[in-house]
């Protein structure tokens, strides 16, 4: 029979471990409102968030579902709901018909760059790069990159200018951010 003492050593140790492991559950990012997983991919993670409808909505008329789930890494400039709401009345709608799937596909495209950079990666860039890094995209945009402080802008080849308003949400295949404008290609 184990001593007192020990089986209260073991009780506390187990009782700990059990609300660190609960208090890590909680930590996880949140993203209009779910829980971001970092073992899930960037397509499964968005699906849940209810500010994301309308990329998910997006992705899935592109047919880019497969390639956002795939092995990545990619970095997804994610526009919420209310960045595509801002677009001029009806644009939304135009993009998502069928018709036009090259131009959606375009514009998501503007939004994924394939790297894994973490938002203090990207100010590094930024700063190495005397105050502007210049940016790629897998849609052919040409992204402008700079800081406000610890505030990561974006700005498109229109001179739109998106803010990431939640960075570092890590995915399985790379790394999300959140943003507050849609990213489009030069006009």
């Amino acid at each position: 029979m184990k001593p007192i003492k020990t089986i209260a050593a073991t009780l506390v140790a187990s009782t700990a471990l059990g609300a660190t492991i609960a208090l890590a559950a909680h930590h996880l990012p949140m993203v209009g409102g779910a829980e971001m997983y970092p073992d899930r991919t960037i397509v499964e993670n968005a699906s849940t968030a209810d500010n994301l409808t309308t990329l998910v909505a997006a992705v899935q008329a592109a047919g880019l579902v497969d390639t956002l789930s795939g092995e990545g890494p990619f970095t997804v400039f994610a526009p919420t709901n209310d960045a595509f709401a801002a677009l001029p009345e009806g644009a939304v709608e135009d993009l998502l018909k069928p018709e036009n799937l090259e131009q959606l596909q375009t514009v998501l495209g503007c939004h994924v760059v394939q790297a894994d950079a973490m938002a203090d990666a990207i100010r590094g860039m930024v700063a190495d790069d005397g105050g502007m890094h210049p940016v790629t995209t897998v849609g052919g945009c040409r992204l402008m990159v700079r800081t406000d402080g610890d505030t990561i802008l974006i700005e498109d080849e229109n001179g739109r200018v998106a803010t990431v308003t939640q960075a570092d949400v890590d995915q399985s295949n790379g790394v999300v951010h959140v943003i507050d404008t849609v990213i489009l290609p030069a006009s």
